[in-house]
């Protein structure tokens, strides 16, 4: 898919997507679309749903603000929880592909056990330097290292 970034092989985030994007999705083996974004965005596709649905793919919005008032644990566990019920792979997106791409790394943190510094260094692997980014709320940083230090699983040791 163009102008996104492979987290791994189930989830792929990017920015707003486009009906050729969404039959790109299709022809790449997707099968579902999470959408991000609140329906009073600026630039938020009324018709993504039914051009989504048109083409086969399972579709989901749950809202996260762009000023990410709204983001607190309760917020994060419900994305979290709709993004692991729908069928992979998945396309997650929203504006720009920041919030996608966090929830993303959230996902796969908690799925893989990682540890916040873990989750960080795969984040930077990917060419993904939100955290980095001067402009980047140390509360949200804080909410997001605080949440994979709680939920992360257990990573088990093999012998």
């Amino acid at each position: 898919m163009i102008n996104a970034i492979q987290i791994n092989e189930n989830l792929t985030t990017t920015g707003q997507v486009i009906p050729k994007q969404l039959e790109q999705a299709i022809q790449e083996g997707f099968k579902s679309v999470l959408n991000l974004r609140s329906p009073d965005e600026l630039g938020f596709s009324k018709d993504e749903q039914k051009v989504a649905e048109a083409l086969g793919l399972h579709y989901k919005n749950v809202p996260l603000k762009v000023d990410l008032k709204n983001l607190n644990e309760e917020a994060i566990t419900k994305i979290l929880t709709t993004l692991e019920e729908i069928p992979k792979p998945a396309v997650v997106h929203c504006a720009a592909g920041m919030r996608s791409t966090g929830i993303a790394l959230l996902s796969i943190a908690i799925q893989e056990g990682l540890t916040p510094e873990e989750t960080l260094a795969r984040a930077k692997n990917l060419g993904f330097g939100f955290f980095e980014h001067a402009g980047v709320s140390p509360r949200l940083r804080q909410l997001f290292v605080d949440y994979v230090n709680k939920h992360a699983k257990l990573a088990v040791p093999t012998c």
